[in-house]
């Protein structure tokens, strides 16, 4: 027998708590309109093409691309509410290729009706090419304007084909002064904030949550809401030792495998290049902070250490290794002091990349050569055959020659003649380096120039 509905006096009435109450303050605080926002003023300034259009509620299909917690989401939003649409969100992580279909079908079905859809797809980047080409055709018939949300660069992540069907508009991490402001928002708003309960908070301790934030406004509010939690226990001041808890497990924004990983790691290289070691040290440290593999900086310091400097100090190239060995040896944290040293060390010292541009032009006479014989003379010769048919004939032994050095043999294939790959610099111990190798050359070019005519013989012939 079926039991009798009861209701216990003391349970509450789920239908009547308020649901918005129940919302992180990030959700409930987020803008309203476009002056609402915070951050973004090149983007969506008086006057700005895209303004002018969200205002004017004529939106095309876009990319938004920007780091976490720039605002991506509530212009998606804002974009639905100026132009009268509806908004339907799905997420690239969790949504597959049914839940496309449908969430395009029911699009198609409103857009019969005369409604547009603005469909928000958060980080598209991971939807595959099959799931990306999808959109195309509800795109180009207007079913949807179709905005993609993604924290890595378009034009690694997204197909060609929707690329070109969406304008791609670039969305800038907000200033610690505009997360301050939201924040100060978010304490006044009486009604979907923390304003009317007693929450204060110095301006201090609001640039230094702003700061942990890293950028990220929805990071700041959500830290701003803990914060306020813990302080509402202690007469609604948020301390220093409020913050000293909420803030213990703050991170930097590092992306191991996207293109902030890779933007750093080109201001690491550069910044050695341009013999800057302060800039080099910032951003060697900013990778290790944001857990970057040491052996990974390692090797690529390595790298440096022989397209940069090069001949123009060959120690860097041993240092290199060095501080690798040392790392590996000792771990981390005590290992990556060698790591840094090595970076001042390599922005600091004299620079070449001489060595470099020399292998690249020589692998370019190796493709437009092809397999070219080696002359005769330069030949082995381990076998009675081989020296019958002429190997190694005429080869000149360098140390017995005058200074050490056969001026008039040379060392490419007749096809080629002499070329000249490695043009040292005037810098660091290439300085020497030049100066012989400059010698050298020119003796070589006058040698040879005097046995064009004359065979190793001795023996001059018109052939």
């Amino acid at each position: 027998m079926a039991k009798p509905k009861t209701k216990l006096t003391d349970e509450p009435d789920l239908l009547s708590v308020d649901r918005t109450a129940m919302r992180p303050l990030a959700e409930r605080i987020r803008p309203r309109t476009l002056d609402e926002m915070v951050g973004q003023r090149r983007l969506l300034a008086p006057g700005s093409a895209l303004r002018r259009a969200v205002e004017s509620g004529h939106v095309h299909s876009m990319i938004l691309w920007g780091p976490p917690g720039c605002g991506k989401t509530t212009l998606a939003l804002l974009l639905a509410k100026y132009a009268d649409a509806e908004f339907k969100a799905i997420s690239a992580v969790l949504s597959g290729l049914p839940e496309v279909r449908q969430v395009l079908a029911e699009a198609a079905h409103r857009f019969a009706e005369g409604r547009h859809t603005v469909l928000f797809v958060d980080e598209v980047h991971r939807f595959n090419k099959a799931q990306q080409d999808a959109f195309l055709p509800h795109i180009e018939r207007g079913t949807i304007i179709f905005v993609g949300a993604t924290t890595e660069n378009p034009s690694f992540e997204l197909n060609s084909a929707l690329l070109s069907r969406c304008r791609v508009h670039v969305m800038e991490s907000v200033s610690r002064d505009d997360i301050m402001e939201a924040m100060r928002h978010a304490l006044n708003d009486e009604q979907r904030g923390l304003g009317g309960q007693g929450i204060e908070v110095s301006e201090d301790s609001l640039r230094e949550i702003a700061g942990a934030a890293d950028g990220d406004v929805r990071r700041a509010l959500t830290l701003l809401e803990i914060a306020a939690e813990l302080a509402l226990g202690e007469g609604g001041l948020i301390t220093e030792q409020t913050l000293l808890q909420v803030l213990a497990d703050r991170t930097r924004r590092f992306d191991k495998g996207g293109e902030q990983f890779y933007d750093q790691i080109s201001a690491l290289h550069k910044s050695v290049r341009s013999s800057n070691p302060d800039g080099a040290l910032y951003w060697l440290t900013r990778m290790l902070d944001g857990g970057c593999d040491p052996g990974y900086l390692a090797r690529r310091m390595t790298r440096m250490a022989v397209e940069d400097v090069g001949l123009a100090d060959p120690r860097a190239l041993q240092m290199a290794i060095e501080a690798w060995e040392t790392y590996d040896r000792l771990g981390s944290p005590e290992g990556e002091l060698a790591l840094a040293q090595l970076a001042i060390y390599l922005a600091s010292t004299a620079k070449s990349n001489a060595g470099y541009v020399a292998f690249g032009a020589a692998k370019r006479d190796v493709r437009e050569y092809g397999t070219q014989d080696v002359p005769i003379h330069l030949r082995n010769a381990p076998t009675k055959l081989m020296k019958e048919l002429g190997y190694g004939s005429g080869y000149q032994y360098d140390h017995d020659a005058e200074g050490g050095i056969a001026l008039d043999q040379t060392a490419f294939p007749d096809a080629m003649g002499e070329r000249v790959y490695y043009e040292p610099v005037e810098r660091g111990m290439e300085i020497k380096l030049k100066e012989k190798i400059d010698r050298l050359r020119a003796a070589r070019t006058e040698a040879q120039r005097d046995s064009v005519r004359k065979p190793r013989g001795g023996k001059r012939s018109d052939a």
